[in-house]
């Protein structure tokens, strides 16, 4: 058997036909990443009649050298540990020939799945040997990252769309969706001409111009791949439910007040109290609403792009406008995509979590809004180089570009 190249039919055949493929093994992905330094090849492994593995792999110029990126793959059967081994020793010398220096795979194998009522215990299962299988290829495992210091995430929390249900999700964020429908918010498709709502939305955590959003757009649309959502205010909506709330409200401290008078425990005067507080805010809303309420532009608060691929969708890029933080729009997002997929889609990606789950993480605060959704939560094999070329993968080492190339 041997290495060859694949034209995109045999490649998208293959991709369609295999039970794990992933968007970042598809044509689409190497077409938007070709606009940004990278080529790309489409490449398979085996004989005339059949076809044991395939890739999609990037190759880029760092430093003056080469090296080469094969993302969430390469797509094969990693239970038969010969066809690895065969295959590896195939794809060093295919790529030495070309001035590789190495080769970088993070398979889409799931390792374990983590349990939150476990103290985020880690159940693996028996993908956990295949660590050693590929470093008996060759390959060379790299440190399991606790934060995103790595091209893709290592950990991964993943909606189950035919399970999902909003009784299910914890308390705190079912709080904070009902602040959401309370305050009018809307999901709707956007148009690529309306990307820039996105990028203001996330130019603080992503160095990207609007252009790369369009791009990435425009790139998975054209087999309807990709949608985007962007999340918006109904002040008419706004306004009928926060009255409501508030005249019951009122009503409900117009007793309490009574209940005071009468018998003035510190139970009730707390009540009273809490109930001063919901006013007030109630208050404060009924104003904006009528404030905004014939404002013709709509006021646009949060907005995502999400990739669909088989019977998974994932939540690619997102972000919302921080002065509405009050309202909770991405917690709304989520459960307003999560239902708008729900029929047609077995699983939601919502992407990836922090390995550190405790409370002095940095990313905790991340971490807590999407298992707040209660999501099942994934370890995937993780990072591993094939070097081909050791004396320029250490110079890149300790040069620390790697380090800038993949952190992610």
């Amino acid at each position: 058997m041997y290495i060859r190249e694949l034209t995109v039919n045999e490649f998208n055949e293959y991709v369609s036909k295999f039970p794990n493929s992933n968007f970042h093994q598809t044509l689409n992905y190497a077409t938007l990443k070709s606009d940004y330094g990278y080529e790309y090849e489409l490449i398979g492994y085996g004989n005339e009649d059949k076809l044991y593995a395939a890739a999609l792999v990037l190759v880029k110029l760092l430093n003056g050298y080469l090296y080469a990126y094969i993302p969430e793959g390469p797509l094969m059967d990693y239970d038969n540990p010969g066809i690895l081994s065969d295959f590896t020793e195939s794809l060093a010398n295919y790529y030495k020939k070309e001035d590789i220096a190495f080769i970088k795979i993070n398979p889409s194998i799931v390792v374990g799945e983590i349990f939150e009522n476990d103290h985020f215990k880690v159940k693996y299962n028996n993908n956990i040997a295949l660590v050693k299988t590929f470093q008996e290829c060759g390959f060379t495992k790299l440190n399991n990252n606790m934060y995103f210091e790595s091209a893709l995430p290592r950990i991964n929390a993943i909606l189950d769309l035919e399970d999902f249900n909003f009784d299910k999700l914890k308390k705190n964020t079912k709080n904070k969706i009902r602040k959401g429908l309370r305050r009018g918010l809307t999901l709707e498709k956007g148009t690529s001409s309306e990307l820039n709502i996105l990028s203001e939305f996330v130019k603080n955590k992503k160095k990207r111009n609007e252009f790369y959003y369009k791009d990435y757009y425009n790139t998975f649309s054209r087999d309807d791949s990709i949608d985007f959502f962007l999340l918006s205010i109904d002040y008419a909506a706004y306004y009928e439910s926060t009255k409501y709330v508030y005249e019951k409200e009122l009503k409900k401290n117009e007793d309490l007040a009574l209940k005071v008078e009468q018998n003035p425990v510190a139970r009730n005067i707390n009540k009273k109290i809490n109930s001063d507080k919901n006013l007030l805010i109630y208050k404060k809303d009924l104003s904006l609403a009528s404030k905004e309420i014939n404002k013709s532009e709509k006021t646009y608060i949060a907005a995502a792009l999400v990739i669909k691929h088989k019977d998974c969708v994932t939540l690619s890029i997102y972000g919302y406008d921080r002065k509405y933080q009050g309202f909770a729009p991405n917690y709304y997002l989520i459960y307003a995509i999560a239902n708008h997929y729900k029929e047609k889609y077995k699983y939601f990606n919502l992407n990836g979590l922090a390995a550190d789950f405790s409370k002095n993480s940095k990313y905790f605060g991340l971490n807590e809004f999407k298992l707040g959704f209660k999501p099942h939560i994934y370890e995937y094999i993780g990072e591993f180089d094939l070097v081909l070329n050791y004396h320029i993968y250490n110079r890149l080492i300790k040069k620390n570009l790697l380090d800038k190339e993949f952190n992610n």
